[in-house]
């Protein structure tokens, strides 16, 4: 008998083997919704975990049309993780329900799979989580270097109160200043200001072979970035930091590459990241204008989807959130996008801005200058909202190197990377209904009829008509076919073998039919000119078979995207 449903805590980060517990134990629940597998180990040997949630009872998970959801692609950003388990336990808890909520879901998995991975990068989270964290990008793998650095500061937590924050060092040349009103708040030294206390800000730490001079901050010696990783407009690392020596060189990003290709009923896919609030859209190398019409005009209706549901913002990657005005960013978006031709999406969940009423579209800029006052509202919200703890007292310590100084200032971890424990839940909350409605809106194969008609003695014709009873056609963008990714919907007629009696007269064992439209609508109905392919959701094989009466044939039907039917007709 099936054990019961697990109770998550959605305000709390799991360790990997608790993570790998709590799937299990869902699939051991519900037997017949969820399964688990691995999809590969990560550099240190944690297998990657993949929950696949679809209805056994309707069909295996290959025959039906497919989202992906990932999160914690990169190490410390564990509330992409959260967002999967809230998801999956949504749906897990609500199907076979009776109200409207559970019918949806009902459908969703009688007719739609979701493969689902809450963490892409087990070995990072893990680092992230340790009694003593530290807060690299990714991948724990050293790169490009494997040796220890031998002089400078490598940021950790040398206080032992388990975060890693700021150092202040009273020095004349420092470029930072006490607010003249809130002296627990730094702010920039103003161009030709003389005659102040001033300071340095330095990443807490301990500092190799000083000169009491100069200090250099390590990069991390773990210098991969795993979502530059991906093939799609791979860039050496000259061009792109943490992008490894090739593409798929790492173990998890190879993993979540091998397993897609591998299940092309995948048509969409979103990928949950930290922090700023906003859904992010393709491209990430390219402008709008440059993007095909009508891919660009999709990713905008369901992206307008996404910002009623969830509260976010959707904006484009390449036209409103690059790192640099000069540089591109590249990553999982351009390999599912614009290699396969899937629709995808990556989420920065969390936004501590628009908790403190800050309020701006400048996404990546604010954080390079924005006004004071900006700083003010977040250290009163980290005061009344977050219990003094999102902008931590500065506290003085005697440093080995550099004498007194003062630790403190912004805990970007815990408050700005994932919002504090009693919000985590709501920011998950947030996204269930636009992940199902994308699922819902999957092209979908359904059979229409098939006909069986005697021509003579022992001569058939065979019909089958099916039709794609989803939103979006079977080949999901425009991009898909540009690329070639995705073959029109492919019918079989499978015939016994070794049966002189029975031969095929006319067609082919397979055949391949047209692409399949879905029911979006062409155009507005006040459009002056008429779609002029209104049935082009449907397609008919038809074959002519030399058999005996009573003759039973098994027909087929697959569009990949947009799953499998299967049939049986009887020559009488």
């Amino acid at each position: 008998m099936p054990s019961p449903l697990p109770t998550p805590r959605f305000d709390h980060f799991y360790r990997y083997e608790e993570l790998t517990a709590l799937l299990f134990a869902y699939a051991e629940s519900r037997p017949n919704l969820v399964s688990v597998r691995s999809i590969g180990k990560s550099y240190e040997g944690r297998d990657i975990w993949v929950v696949v949630l679809t209805n056994l009872a309707s069909g295996m998970d290959i025959d039906k049309p497919a989202l992906w959801v990932d999160g914690n692609i990169h190490a410390a950003e564990l509330t992409a993780s959260t967002t999967c388990l809230y998801y999956l336990h949504q749906l897990v808890s609500l199907h076979g329900g009776s109200g409207p909520e559970s019918a949806q879901i009902n459908r969703l998995l009688d007719t739609r799979t979701v493969y689902l991975v809450p963490r892409l990068n087990p070995d990072g989270a893990e680092l992230a989580l340790a009694d003593r964290p530290r807060h690299i990008r990714s991948s724990t793998r050293p790169y490009p270097y494997t040796e220890e650095p031998v002089d400078g500061l490598t940021p950790e937590d040398i206080d032992g109160d388990g975060r890693i924050l700021t150092m202040r060092v009273p020095d004349p040349h420092g470029g930072y200043k006490k607010h003249p009103t809130e002296p627990r708040l730094m702010v920039a030294r103003e161009p030709g200001e003389f005659g102040g206390e001033y300071y340095r800000l330095i990443p807490e730490g301990f500092i190799k072979n000083h000169d009491g001079l100069t200090v250099k901050v390590n990069p991390d010696r773990e210098g991969l970035d795993l979502n530059r990783n991906f093939p799609g407009e791979w860039r050496q690392e000259f061009q792109q930091l943490g992008a490894g020596p090739y593409p798929t060189s790492e173990p998890e990003v190879r993993a979540m590459v091998d397993f897609i290709v591998q299940h092309p009923n995948i048509g969409a896919a979103v990928s949950f990241h930290t922090h700023s609030g906003v859904i992010l859209r393709p491209c990430g190398t390219r402008s709008d204008k440059d993007m095909t019409p009508e891919d660009l005009w999709l990713f905008q209706n369901f992206s307008a989807l996404g910002e009623k549901h969830t509260g976010y913002t959707a904006i484009s990657i390449y036209e409103d959130f690059r790192y640099h005005p000069k540089e591109v960013i590249t990553g999982t978006q351009d390999w599912v996008y614009e290699h396969l031709g899937a629709l995808f999406w990556v989420v920065e969940l969390w936004s501590p801005n628009k908790e403190a009423g800050v309020h701006t579209d400048k996404w990546i800029d604010w954080y390079r200058q924005h006004p004071v006052e900006d700083d003010l509202k977040l250290l009163k919200w980290s005061d009344e909202q977050c219990g003094g703890q999102a902008h931590v007292d500065w506290t003085p310590f005697q440093h080995p190197q550099l004498g007194a100084v003062e630790i403190g200032g912004w805990d970007k971890m815990n408050y700005w990377r994932n919002p504090p424990p009693a919000l985590r839940e709501r920011e998950a909350a947030r996204f269930p209904g636009w992940l199902s409605q994308i699922a819902m809106s999957l092209p979908q194969l359904e059979l229409i009829r098939t006909e069986v008609r005697a021509l003579g003695p022992d001569m058939w014709r065979v019909r089958m008509a099916v039709a794609n009873a989803g939103y979006l056609p079977a080949y999901v963008t425009q991009r898909a076919l540009e690329r070639k990714t995705v073959r029109g919907v492919m019918f079989e007629i499978h015939m016994p073998v070794n049966d002189p009696a029975i031969s095929l007269v006319n067609g082919k064992e397979r055949i391949e039919g047209p692409q399949l439209e879905g029911h979006a609508p062409k155009q507005s109905q006040l459009a002056f000119l008429f779609n002029k392919h209104p049935t082009g959701d449907r397609a008919v094989a038809e074959w002519v078979v030399r058999a005996p009466v009573g003759t039973r044939l098994a027909l087929s039907a697959s569009a990949e995207r947009a799953g499998v039917v299967r049939t049986e007709v009887v020559l009488d």
